[in-house]
């Protein structure tokens, strides 16, 4: 019952995130979506993924995507439509080409096989992979990340700048 609530919570926040019209209320949308992604992660029982998913996309990807909009949009310009006025048929096609994909895997030869047992691996092996093992490429995004924050505050202060 809870999966079937965070799911369409999740489902609803993609879609939202897909047609509203304000860009940033587009990226919150999509903040939404990913929250519920990480609670559906969460109840399946894998904690890592969910964490990682709060941590990652909601605490830094979305963060970061509203400071750029909201430190490179243009308050003067008028608002665009993101999406065009044909996405009711474009809906359409993604839900049939979904059912058609849906039918195919139920019916597939792959599905009828017995899943092998995966490998238990703990909170705290993942955790000692990470500082471990890839600590540097977790430290390289993390610069990754304050890089392009500060280039989209740069870009927002020279067009500020400009139009004085």
């Amino acid at each position: 019952m809870l999966f079937t609530i965070f799911a369409t919570i999740t489902v609803a926040g993609a879609v939202a995130a897909m047609s509203l019209r304000n860009l940033v209320h587009s990226v919150l949308a999509l903040t939404l979506a990913f929250a519920g992604l990480a609670v559906v992660y969460l109840q399946l029982g894998a904690q890592f993924i969910g964490l990682a998913q709060i941590l990652v996309y909601v605490g830094a990807v979305a963060i970061l995507i509203v400071f750029a909009i909201l430190l490179t949009r243009d308050a003067e310009a008028t608002p665009k439509f993101i999406v065009d006025r044909s996405w009711k048929s474009s809906g359409a096609v993604a839900i049939a080409s979904f059912g058609v994909l849906a039918w195919a895997i139920h019916h597939s030869a792959a599905s009828r096989h017995a899943v092998p047992p995966q490998p238990e691996a703990t909170m705290q092996q993942i955790g000692n992979g990470l500082m471990m093992r890839f600590a540097l490429p977790l430290e390289i995004i993390g610069l990754l990340l304050t890089a392009a924050l500060i280039g989209a505050v740069t870009i927002a202060i020279h067009e500020k700048q400009e139009t004085r």
